[in-house]
């Protein structure tokens, strides 16, 4: 009795097809045994392509597992984006210009005005100086987020109100006055950069200009909470707070 054989795992690459592979005729050695698999796990019928199990594990394990891999990272990372909180809102640094205050009554030379009194719900996101300690003209900006989220700031300086009125309002001429508790600020307004500016010139004293992209109505609100800060010597430098 002739011992039935089982076919091997073909360890070449090439397909176990005898035509194919010999270009002659099929002959029964040609032929897959009964019962004999490939690597890949599938029945010898024929039809099937024989492989190595090396070559098994790099088709399977080659470009399909890494995207396979691809996929699931990317899933991953859309879950988060989805359940991680955001805010389109653009956050604006709060400052502290206690500091700068402090600078400014002690060493400019004219009556600092400054905001007291403003409501929580107006945001300082800005404060410079310029000139202090020079020979030329001292100014201080102090810019605020009003409650209505446009800008508002507040310029004073000693430089000639001729030159710098325009340059902090944009515009030369006037469109009439505004009463504020009782003062006339001069009103400037430039329509085609948004800008409208409440002016006042102190005798004696800086150019005030309360301007910004708010309405006349807060701007309004700014300038009536300007109050002089007498002058000061020897006083401590104030701690900062945070935002």
């Amino acid at each position: 009795m002739s011992d039935k054989t089982s076919a091997s795992p073909s360890t070449e690459t090439e397909p176990a097809f005898g035509a194919a592979a010999t270009g002659g005729p099929e002959t029964a050695a040609d032929r897959p045994a009964e019962g004999g698999g490939t690597a890949g796990g599938t029945g010898g019928a024929r039809g099937t392509v024989q492989v190595s199990p090396g070559v098994y594990k790099r088709l399977t394990t080659g470009l399909g597992g890494f995207t396979l891999a691809m996929a699931a990272s990317l899933a991953l990372v859309g879950v988060i984006y989805l359940i991680t909180p955001r805010s389109d809102e653009e956050v604006l640094p709060k400052v502290d210009y206690s500091t700068q205050l402090w600078a400014m009554r002690s060493d400019a030379p004219y009556t600092v005005y400054a905001p007291e009194g403003l409501p929580a719900t107006w945001r300082p996101t800005s404060s410079r100086m310029h000139g202090l300690g020079g020979d030329g003209p001292v100014a201080w900006h102090l810019g605020f987020l009003t409650p209505s989220e446009e800008y508002a700031a507040l310029e004073q300086s000693n430089e000639k109100p001729a030159a710098y009125v325009p340059r902090m309002t944009n515009i030369k001429k006037s469109i009439g006055t505004q009463q504020v508790n009782d003062v006339a600020w001069a009103k400037h307004h430039r329509e085609d950069k948004n800008a409208r500016s409440l002016v006042r010139t102190l005798p004696g004293g800086p150019t005030l200009v309360v301007t910004g992209t708010a309405s006349f109505e807060e701007l309004a609100v700014l300038a009536g909470a300007l109050k002089a800060q007498p002058k000061q010597s020897g006083a401590p430098i104030p701690a900062q707070t945070g935002s």
